[in-house]
């Protein structure tokens, strides 16, 4: 029962990531941010009104907020498939870094497949894209930080050029959430 809320949590958590993300949604920045603004190429391409914008998805729990932003259909599903939806709305000061639906089409068909159906491995890498505290971008430069699957990725760059684990970019940043800041991801991360 222990792994088992431990997975859930973990796949909550990576939920949480995916939702902010899929909304759009931004709420100011912190003090302690380098940008009042969510950043990246990806960002012009969000709604600029309706519950799928930056300001529509500030006002949701990450996993919803998510589910109104088509680029992370595939994510929402993931998360939804993992049963981690609850977890990742109800948890507080998480950072979600959210593969958008390229980002898994990248993963052959067959492979893909394959995770989506085993709930466990889901819940594993989902969880691995969720980090239990608020990263503003400042600390993206030069960052490790401990996932909830309990491994830990690095974040390197500068300015509005970030990468995750060296090989996913960063293409829509600092998206904030009701209860989650959000990085939009190409890539989906591997556990370590």
């Amino acid at each position: 029962m222990t792994t088992h809320h431990v997975r859930r949590s973990a796949v909550l958590a990576a939920a949480a990531f995916a939702l902010p993300i899929a909304l759009g949604v931004a709420a100011p920045a912190s003090a302690d941010s380098q940008q009042a603004d969510p950043f990246g190429p990806a960002c012009a391409s969000v709604p600029k009104e309706g519950s799928g914008s930056l300001a529509g998805m500030a006002k949701h729990p990450v996993a919803t907020a998510a589910s109104n932003n088509p680029a992370l259909s595939t994510l929402v599903t993931a998360v939804k498939k993992a049963g981690l939806v609850d977890t990742l709305n109800n948890a507080k000061g998480i950072t979600v870094f959210a593969p958008t639906n390229d980002a898994f089409a990248k993963i052959p068909k067959a492979d893909l497949d394959r995770i989506l159906a085993d709930k466990a491995e889901l819940t594993k890498i989902l969880t691995y894209h969720v980090v239990g505290e608020k990263i503003a971008p400042k600390r993206l430069a030069a960052g490790t930080f401990k996932t909830l699957e309990g491994g830990s990725l690095s974040t390197a760059g500068s300015g509005e050029s970030f990468t995750v684990n060296g090989k996913a970019k960063i293409v829509c940043g600092d998206v904030q959430t009701a209860n989650a800041t959000v990085n939009i991801i190409d890539t989906v991360l591997t556990p370590r």
